[in-house]
């Protein structure tokens, strides 16, 4: 397998043209993600008890052990795999879905995220190539915008709502993404969603994305960055530990009153189990 060179990797908007790359690509980065949460949820006290307690009352209907250890825990998974993607949507986001078109426009007309490992004359020849994609790009463009007949002002209020999804590109190939939720407090912004393409994990991407996005949030007076990771996932918690993030709640040297006055409520599922971790980092 040959290395990724990071410094050719650009850190650029969603377009509209990326959308179903996108969501093809966090649909492979999450398809373990659900599985892993109902099997949480079911090994909690709370409900092995309640399954325990239905077992009990079947048996002495069904008058079979085996049927009546088997019916709760089938029904209890199908109704946790309709639910859960209603109640989570975009881990860290309060919406039920994501706005794609909404991130996407006039996605093209935005700077870059800044690579911090791209020297600058790389980085001017990645942002000739981005221009020269753009104008490419100009005339199928036109045709969709013609084709959607979109109200503008709609548009215009789909974006104020909708979050921000930054996309690793190198030389057309999308390898990864970072979403920033449009949710918005001062100085704080959110992580909802972080996705690198398998055959480019373990080689710094992740970790670009996250520093890449950080400095763009610095520059704009962003103080603070939550960023939820789904509550069995030990990889993604020692990931953001390593880039500084701690999880919410530990001490935090003198900002003891400062976290609680900016204190992120973690995402619940059923029966208000928590689905998330919420770490933080001061940037």
């Amino acid at each position: 397998m040959v290395r990724l060179d990071l410094c050719d990797v650009v850190l650029r908007r969603m377009q509209e043209k990326d959308i179903e790359a996108v969501k093809a690509l966090i649909k492979e980065g999450c398809e373990g993600t659900e599985n892993r949460l109902i099997l949480h949820l079911l090994t909690r006290p709370l409900a092995l008890l309640m399954l325990a307690t239905l077992s009990s009352i079947l048996r002495c209907v069904l008058h079979s052990f085996i049927m009546a250890l088997v019916i709760p825990v089938f029904l209890l998974i199908i109704y946790l795999k309709l639910t859960i993607p209603r109640s989570v949507g975009i881990l860290g986001s309060s919406r039920p879905y994501w706005d794609y078109v909404g991130s996407s426009y006039h996605a093209d007309t935005e700077p870059d995220l800044p690579n911090p490992l791209s020297n600058r004359a790389k980085l001017i020849t990645n942002q000739e190539k981005s221009r020269r994609r753009k104008k490419a790009k100009e005339k199928e463009k036109e045709k969709t915008n013609e084709r959607e007949q979109v109200d503008e002002d709609e548009l215009k209020e789909r974006a104020r709502v909708a979050g921000e999804v930054w996309v690793a590109d190198s030389d057309g190939d999308i390898m990864g993404c970072v979403a920033r939720d449009g949710w918005s407090r001062d100085g704080v912004c959110r992580i909802c969603r972080l996705v690198v393409q398998s055959w480019y994990r373990r080689e710094g991407l992740g970790r670009l994305l996250v520093q890449g996005l950080e400095s763009k949030s610095k520059q704009n007076g962003i103080r603070r960055v939550y960023a939820h990771v789904p509550f069995p996932s030990r990889v993604g918690e020692a990931f953001f530990r390593r880039l500084g993030y701690r999880l919410q709640g530990e001490t935090a040297g003198t900002e003891g009153e400062e976290e609680d006055e900016d204190y992120e409520e973690p995402q619940k599922g059923w029966l208000g189990f928590p689905l998330t971790k919420v770490f933080v980092k001061d940037l």
